[in-house]
């Protein structure tokens, strides 16, 4: 049986890379976000550099050193020093620095992760979950995110996500980069092969509101194959050794310390 004590147990869990597409459409929902990723990302030529840079900061945050974690992080600040812009006509000012949008970016990433985990692993403990909700707060407070903005408990984290929630406001270019996400031009065979089940439950794990913002087709055909789909993974995980399914976690840490030897 797994033993979860810490945020280590559960962010190495490579079945959360399913939760990526969900979490990144869930980010540019917000219109501030949508904007920033829209007009100074290239999803359409690059589909896997997001995700890539995602996941490496999201490891090496939580199982890196302190030398490892700072890297990453300046890397990500320089990434996103020019993601700003001013208020134009009917479009909000935005900026990758602020950290109402870092907030919100780490609660998706939390969020996705959490719920993720529970439909595949079964619920946690109260005391583990909440010992987990206050560790994740490093994916916000990494970037610069002052720590009192993360809320104290889970039960405020549920007001701000609900209140949050209902305030997104899925934008033609948030429909255009999540089209990008899902329906790559440029990919290699086997990220197109897996597009169709990626599309599935990144579909599946958004509520009905946000999939009919972005034009994601549901029916109770579609609701069944996500639940066989979430069936049979659940039955699978659990038969897996530990050093399979934290191999990414290992080969994403390992990646950023050869980078950082070769930049000495």
């Amino acid at each position: 049986m797994r033993q979860v004590r810490d945020i280590r147990d559960i962010a190495a869990e490579a079945v959360l890379i399913a939760g990526g597409g969900a979490a990144i459409l869930l980010q540019i929902a917000d219109e501030r976000v949508g904007l920033g990723v829209a007009h100074h990302s290239d999803f359409a030529s690059r589909p896997l550099d997001r995700l890539h840079s995602t996941l490496s900061y999201i490891y090496v945050q939580v199982y890196g050193t302190g030398a490892e974690r700072r890297y990453v992080a300046r890397k990500v600040g320089v990434a996103h020093r020019p993601v700003r812009a001013d208020a134009v006509a009917n479009r909000p000012a935005y900026s990758a620095s602020d950290s109402g949008l870092q907030l919100w970016v780490a609660a998706t990433l939390y969020r996705t992760a959490i719920d993720l985990d529970a439909r595949i692993n079964g619920p946690l403990p109260d005391a583990t979950a909440e010992k987990l909700y206050r560790e994740y707060a490093v994916l916000g407070t990494a970037l610069g995110m002052p720590k009192h903005l993360w809320p104290g408990d889970r039960a405020a984290f549920e007001k701000y996500w609900n209140d949050a929630h209902a305030a997104l406001h899925v934008t033609p270019e948030a429909r255009r980069v999540a089209h990008d996400l899902l329906f790559p031009r440029v990919a290699p065979l086997w990220l197109k092969a897996a597009m169709p089940l990626a599309r599935l439950v990144t579909a599946g794990l958004l509520d009905g509101t946000l999939r009919d913002a972005y034009g994601l087709p549901w029916s109770r055909a579609r609701q069944r194959r996500f639940e066989v789909v979430m069936t049979i993974a659940r039955m699978l995980w659990r038969w897996l050794p530990r050093g399979i399914r934290h191999r990414p976690a290992i080969v994403f840490v390992r990646s950023v310390r050869a980078e950082m030897r070769s930049v000495r």
